[in-house]
């Protein structure tokens, strides 16, 4: 189902306002989207379409972590100036646009205090994962390295950043990833994750950081560096748009400034390699797709296809106009393979689904010996989107020598990636990521069971819900005629686009396509790319004229003749120099109420975090728990366990109440205590438990419990789910003599590892309960929303 965002009324004020700051526009267009964005006052809106009006955070919001690393680089700085043997500072890289930005960034920054002591290695990725590894830190500590700073990454190396204590290196980490369960043996860990989940620094990228930690670098030591800082927020601006966070707050303030620097790079380039990419996207560098649809993908391709991508990083910061022609010319053809290689990839993960009955697949899992390991990530990703599934597809190219499959995996909201393959790491060799997207790799052997237990365990998880597409909201609805330069130019005001800030989709109804035609891409030797774009003129009843237009990957037979409904996104080709559509769905005519779905309105209000004791009262009401109210008074492990219960609410037409607090932390061997102590009662007195009554005892979750019972079970215990009623199930424990039990005892090697895995989960759990008791009451209320959207919509395109 599409759905198109209400009207608002125009406060009064509003138009003559935007008119104010931007007089050649009408700004009827703008002022819905800004609206609909939540810019309602004149403060706001100031803020939003006047960069300098906005205030960016000091980097002192890190607190002690930043002081910290400041304290220590600027010791480095003391030793550089007064010692004939400076220390060695390496810079650990990693090799996305955001990893490759954050090194170029923190390289040409420091280097201005450090000269030829600061360095920097990036791991290649098609023989290295992300992160640290043991390998290349032995390497620097034999090269004399007495300071690590990582940029986008680092957070969870747990071992590899012991190690480098014990070796005498000391790490500084910039990363926005997830943070451990405990703070890391470094210096200092400069994490946004730290912060609250509305602080204006909370969605900063790796690169954004890097530029945080060198700006905090000027502050302690004025007048070192000649360059101004400014110089440096182009390199911010590529890596954050590339990174695709979300761009409110100080990301959109970096953002917007970093292209007004960019601009800068096609008359007098301070920076040729960039001046070079421009000309190759044939883009200007005052637009944010100049990044995300041509400087973007042309940085990723260089590791996805080469591995190796301190190219990049020299490409960004050299010079010398020459190598900066060799080396764009190399990001060229590296995308033009990288087009191809992905194509024929997704192509054939398709034709493997195929063979499969998607409608018993929970999670999708595949592999080859053909696939090429450095496109699975953005298969993978593709996949999961169009099939509304996690997908984790895997090469086992070469895993004849090392007996590994290598792979990617990408999720969807609401599923936790990140948990669920987390949860059976004992089929893995390695693993890392977050809850959208990971890498990994496992024995080829454990392939067919990993992909049987992934399944399952997403089954246990989401019931028989097997999540739909995600809604297309659509921003204004328009006619042919509409479109042009003029609404252009009011769209472009809300630019950078990002997460948070979408790009506007157009509705253009009972539309038609004239003169469509499809062809291969071809790059800049002429060779032709097998990557395939369809173009067309769009009519509707409005005008006699056509508009431009372009379909990404699709061909001419997909839009054939009649009339359509379609959404559009409207931009400036800069090589024609003319406005056009980029199509993103089309389908049959909608009817009004398939377009406009009933609006889901489920109130909900914030108890969270009361004192013990502290009476939760509800709005106008004089009992503590009141009849219009679905309270949730148990902590949550996971986003499906709250919107499971926004669901509950809207079904039964009451108002939501989180009405939870942290509960106290009990240890995972205490909590073992707790289980087996309960357990041998149980089974003494011939007594059976219900499973909620058993984790609300343990403090645990479904996870937790399901892991705590695999303990038992491998202890020799015997467990039963019995209904005693068909709405009460219970669990029976039967505990076994030792001299039933034979040789099972708590020194064997199975349990152990089970009781690893058990205590992990209860500290993962412990850490998500803290994140929902801290994470901010417009970000549920806006994936619970979308969580009800998917559940009862099934949605074309």
């Amino acid at each position: 189902m599409w759905q198109v965002q209400p009207s608002r009324k125009i406060p009064d004020w509003m138009i003559a306002e935007i008119r104010r700051h931007h007089p050649n526009i009408s700004g009827k267009y703008l002022s819905q989207l800004l609206l609909s964005r939540g810019i309602s006052t004149p403060d706001k809106l100031t803020r939003f379409l006047e960069i300098d009006s906005y205030q960016p955070a000091s980097p002192a919001e890190f607190g002690a972590e930043m002081q910290q690393a400041i304290a220590r680089l600027t010791l480095a700085y003391q030793r550089c100036i007064s010692d004939n043997n400076p220390e060695k500072i390496v810079i650990w890289g990693d090799f996305d646009a955001d990893g490759i930005t954050a090194t170029a960034v923190l390289w040409e920054g420091l280097r201005h205090f450090f000269g030829s002591s600061v360095s920097y290695t990036i791991p290649n990725r098609l023989t290295d994962s992300h992160g640290l590894n043991q390998r290349g830190i032995e390497t620097l500590a034999a090269q004399g390295c007495s300071l690590i700073i990582t940029c986008d990454t680092g957070s969870t190396n747990l071992a590899e950043l012991q190690l480098a204590q014990n070796l005498g290196i000391d790490v500084i980490i910039t990363d926005h990833h997830t943070l451990p369960p405990t703070r890391p043996p470094v210096v200092a860990i400069i994490n946004p994750r730290n912060l609250p989940s509305d602080h204006p620094l909370y969605h900063l990228s790796g690169v954004a950081i890097a530029y945080k930690l060198v700006e905090a670098l000027y502050m302690a030591l004025p007048g070192v560096s000649q360059q101004p800082l400014e110089n440096l927020l182009d390199l911010v601006a590529i890596g954050l748009i590339a990174d695709l966070v979300e761009i409110t707050g100080d990301c959109r303030y970096l953002a917007k400034r970093g292209i007004q620097q960019l601009q800068k790079q096609q008359k007098n380039p301070t920076r040729p390699g960039v001046s070079q990419l421009l000309k190759l996207c044939k883009n200007n560098g005052d637009r944010p797709t100049d990044i995300s649809f041509g400087i973007g993908p042309r940085i990723n391709a260089v590791s996805r296809i080469y591995g190796d991508v301190s190219c990049v990083v020299e490409l960004l910061t050299t010079r010398d106009k020459q190598q900066a022609y060799k080396l764009a010319w190399n990001t060229e053809i590296a995308n033009s393979r990288r087009r191809e290689l992905q194509k024929n990839l997704a192509y054939d993960v398709r034709k493997k689904l195929q063979k499969i009955d998607l409608s018993t697949t929970y999670a999708i899992v595949l592999s080859d010996s053909q696939w090429y390991v450095g496109l699975l990530g953005l298969v993978a990703g593709q996949i999961a989107q169009e099939y509304r599934r996690p997908t984790i597809l895997l090469t086992t190219e070469g895993g004849t020598e090392t007996g590994l499959a290598r792979g990617s995996a990408s999720s969807i909201n609401p599923i936790d990636l990140y948990d669920l393959v987390y949860s059976q790491r004992h089929l893995l060799h390695s693993f890392g990521g977050h809850p959208f997207a990971a890498s990994l790799s496992l024995p080829i052997e454990n392939i067919p069971i990993f992909k049987q237990v992934i399944d399952q365990q997403l089954r246990q998880r989401m019931g028989e819900i097997l999540l739909p597409k995600s809604p297309i909201i659509i921003d204004l609805v328009c006619t042919v005629a509409e479109l042009g330069y003029n609404l252009f130019q009011e769209l472009k005001f809300l630019e950078p686009f990002g997460i948070g800030n979408p790009v506007p989709k157009l509705l253009i109804k009972n539309c038609w396509f004239e003169d469509v035609w499809n062809k291969n891409i071809v790059d800049l030797r002429r060779k032709q790319v097998k990557y395939i774009k369809t173009t067309y003129q769009l009519f509707d009843d409005s005008t006699e004229s056509g508009f431009p237009g372009v379909w990404w990957g699709h061909y001419k037979e997909e839009l054939p003749p009649g009339r359509y409904d379609a959404i559009v996104e409207l931009d400036f080709n800069a090589n024609r120099s003319n406005c056009e559509v980029r199509l993103l769905a089309v389908c049959p005519a909608l009817s009004e109420a398939e377009i406009n779905p009933p609006l889901i309105t489920v109130e909900i209000v914030d108890f969270r975090n009361r004192e013990h004791g502290e009476s939760t009262v509800f709005p106008g009401e004089n009992n503590p728990i009141e009849s219009s109210y679905l309270v949730v008074s148990n902590c949550p492990t996971s986003w499906e366990e709250l919107t499971a219960k926004f669901i509950e609410a809207f079904n039964a037409e009451k108002k939501l109440a989180i009405a939870y607090s942290l509960p106290p932390r009990i240890s995972p061997p205490e909590v073992w205590e707790k289980l087996t102590e309960i357990a041998d009662n149980l089974s003494h007195n011939h007594q059976g438990i219900s499973p909620q009554e058993l984790r609300e005892i343990l403090g645990i979750g479904d996870i937790a419990l399901s892991r705590g019972l695999d303990c038992l079970k491998s202890l020799g215990y015997q467990i039963e789910l019995a209904e005693d009623t068909p709405s009460n199930k219970q669990l029976y424990i039967t505990s076994q003599t030792t001299a039933d039990r034979g040789d099972i005892s708590e020194d064997n090697q199975d349990f152990a590892s089970l009781l690893d895995i058990f205590f992990a989960t209860i500290e993962e759990e412990q850490f998500t309960r803290q994140y929902f008791c801290e994470v901010s009451l417009k970000t549920i209320q806006a994936t619970c929303r979308m969580s009800q959207l998917k559940s009862i919509y099934s949605f074309p395109g």
